[in-house]
């Protein structure tokens, strides 16, 4: 799918839906948070969370002090949802609207957060792309935790396709550079009372 047609898709998404409307809302990324925790980084660390859109999770690095926190999302009306919601302390994030398989870090990044964005790239020259910018924004010791749907969760989301994986499958196609630290399951429960059955994995870059 072309970017401009992304992005208009995603808008529409988060245009005609609350933030705690749509399929992969948590209150409070629990999971998400104990991975960064046990990183090892402390409250300095540079994060991005990557199609952080409306996530909550921003909010909960800031409570927990965190001082350095970018949001990236191909849709700026997630983002301004977002920011709508932080009021005045929307100010202590960046907030970058770009494509991650497109956009080029202008700086490098301790912590690299995905949830649910990878398994939307179903075209190979897509996750190569993802690859590039992930590894421009990780230097050596940095971490990136990626969350997908794993081998048995949902075929689609929001009306696309997705690849689904297991923590092997995606350290796969991370390739070599990336190490695998640990994994665990995760059985999402959305809005509307469904299980959606995700994977999380955390990587060193080596």
């Amino acid at each position: 799918m072309p970017i401009d047609q992304r992005q208009a898709h995603w808008d529409s998404v988060y245009s005609t839906r609350k933030p705690d409307e749509v399929s992969w809302y948590q209150a409070r990324p629990d999971l998400s948070l104990e991975y960064i925790g046990r990183t090892g980084k402390g409250r300095e660390a540079r994060i991005i969370d990557v199609g952080g859109g409306a996530s909550r999770l921003v909010d909960a690095l800031l409570d927990d002090g965190f001082q350095r926190v970018t949001v990236l999302d191909i849709s700026p009306e997630a983002l301004a949802r977002a920011r709508d919601h932080l009021g005045d302390r929307g100010r202590l994030a960046t907030w970058i609207a770009a494509d991650v398989s497109r956009w080029t870090p202008p700086a490098p990044f301790d912590i690299w957060h995905d949830r649910a964005v990878f398994h939307f790239l179903i075209d190979l020259e897509d996750r190569r792309a993802y690859r590039k910018t992930m590894a421009a924004a990780l230097p050596i010791g940095g971490q990136a935790i990626i969350g997908t749907f794993a081998s048995d969760g949902p075929e689609k989301c929001s009306g696309l396709p997705v690849a689904r994986y297991e923590p092997e499958t995606l350290g796969a196609e991370l390739g070599p550079g990336f190490r695998l630290v640990e994994s665990t399951h995760e059985d999402h429960r959305t809005p509307t009372g469904k299980v959606q059955r995700f994977q999380f994995s955390r990587f060193v870059r080596e």
